[in-house]
């Protein structure tokens, strides 16, 4: 169980990595108007977006499932641990639709809001990890 543990750690903190960048690089999209750098952050985005975060998010949830049915986890903790990912993974989708946006030159915000828009998973992470670490209740 401890190596599925490790796994399940090394594929999130993957997973996070691309949740912390992909935003960022909607932000420098947003901002640039060259034709090559704007092919050039459809391509990073596309390749971070679908070979780096959903493979490290897809693996995360099910090295996630796994250990909550092999620890059997209870308490109200894990409960809201699981509706924090849940959200998370909405966020995830919503990366994936900018992306697409972006793909097809769609995009109508301008750079500030997804520098807002960035912020929002060091929130999620932060609450997973102390309830992870305390499991208040």
């Amino acid at each position: 169980m401890l190596t599925l543990k490790a796994l399940h750690i090394i594929f999130m903190v993957t997973w996070f990595a691309g949740l912390f960048y992909l935003p960022r690089l909607f932000v420098y999209h947003a901002m640039s108007n060259d034709a090559p750098s704007l092919e050039r952050f459809k391509v990073m985005e596309r390749k971070l977006y679908f070979g780096i975060m959903t493979p490290g998010g897809l693996i995360t949830l099910i090295t996630g499932i796994w250990l909550w049915q092999g620890y059997g986890f209870s308490g109200g903790w894990i409960h809201l641990k699981v509706a924090l990912v849940a959200v998370l993974v909405v966020y995830h989708l919503w990366c994936g639709r900018i992306v697409k946006e972006f793909k097809e030159d769609k995009n109508v915000r301008p750079h500030v809001w997804y520098r807002w828009f960035n912020e929002f998973p060091v929130l999620i992470l932060v609450g997973v990890v102390f309830l992870v670490v305390l499991k208040p209740f």
